[in-house]
């Protein structure tokens, strides 16, 4: 395989030492400005990219943060890493960022890969329900930042949303508007999140004097559209059509109404349907879906700040949070059909 374009190269080229154009790479503000405008011409014409393990080697420390989420292909994903990359971009770190894809299979496997990078630190919204993934990275020493899950103990930082909160305002609000049932979409239950909004869904319908078997439950095999219109077909097939349908996130969301309308089921007025997440398509949707709006972008940037203050020069005054963010209900046509007895 051909040799990429060295110091050595530019040095010779440029006609000056092997220092001269280290120092123009590394302290530019020590070096003549003719010569130093001499080897940044040489670098651009060679192509000379400096070498950023060997620049971590010396200086003892990553400069990239790995960040594992559960699905990129969720917008509410996509808006926690853009958060994240703006905390790390004012901090002059990069980001490395991969996909569980749900599965606590594939975020041992990344993690490992966190590892063996040498990272700084890592994001992580866990997959694995059993904390076992997380317990084994924790040996290694890297820090590490729960985002969009509590942590159960303070050994650690962490920034999640109240979903339990955010499922309580969603049960509350379709009761509120006359459903006195109510089907929850959930996606695979070993997610905590899954657990805890159908939790928030329980205690509004308790609040109102309902039951639990109020509630009911279509569990999706993923949190993605596909999933939904699966769900959407057993909706269609139960023996009766639920007036209400909760769903765990949007997408979810998204999947279900595409079922429901492709069967000239008429939301909301045959059925009143909620989100989660507020993504930017539950505005855009054919029927604009009422959501319990996440703050996915401060999220991401809230649990890059803490990362980067525990792996900073600062890292001895850095002391855990566990920051819990609330949750918001965003009321669109979804649910604004007509009140049910």
């Amino acid at each position: 395989m051909a040799r990429g374009v060295g110091m050595k190269d530019v040095a010779s080229e440029a006609g000056v030492s092997l220092g001269t154009v280290s120092n123009v790479v590394n302290r530019p503000e020590t070096v003549a400005e003719e010569t130093r405008l001499r080897v940044l011409l040489t670098i651009e014409r060679l192509g000379y990219v400096r070498s950023e393990s060997a620049r971590q080697l010396r200086a003892g420390r990553s400069r990239t943060l790995g960040m594992l989420v559960l699905d990129m292909a969720n917008p509410f994903f996509v808006d926690v890493a853009a958060g994240a990359e703006r905390s790390a971009r004012d901090a002059g770190l990069g980001v490395m960022l991969c996909n569980s894809a749900e599965s606590p299979h594939e975020e041992a496997e990344y993690l490992t890969l966190f590892c063996e990078q040498e990272v700084r630190g890592v994001l992580v919204t866990p997959a694995d329900a059993t904390g076992r993934n997380l317990a084994a990275f924790r040996r290694h020493g890297i820090p590490f930042v729960c985002v969009d899950r509590a942590l159960p103990s303070a050994d650690g930082c962490s920034v999640s949303v109240d979903d339990i909160a955010g499922g309580a305002l969603a049960a509350r609000h379709l009761v509120g508007r006359g459903h006195r049932e109510i089907v929850y979409v959930s996606g695979p239950m070993h997610l905590a999140q899954c657990r805890d909004r159908r939790e928030g869904a329980l205690l509004a319908l308790a609040e109102s004097g309902l039951p639990a078997g109020a509630l009911r439950q279509v569990e999706a095999a993923r949190l993605d559209a596909a999933a939904g219109r699966d769900a959407g077909a057993r909706l269609l097939g139960m023996a009766a059509l639920p007036s209400a349908v909760f769903c765990a996130n949007d997408m979810l969301a998204l999947g279900v109404l595409q079922s429901l309308y492709g069967a000239g089921v008429r939301v909301p007025d045959d059925v009143a349907l909620v989100g989660y997440d507020d993504i930017e398509f539950a505005a855009a949707a054919a029927v604009p879906l009422t959501s319990v709006r996440q703050p996915a972008f401060h999220l991401g940037r809230t649990a890059a700040r803490l990362l980067i203050e525990e792996t900073g020069d600062e890292a001895a005054a850095h002391r855990h949070e566990q920051i819990v963010l609330q949750p918001e209900l965003v009321v669109r046509d979804s649910t604004l059909g007509g009140r049910r007895g």
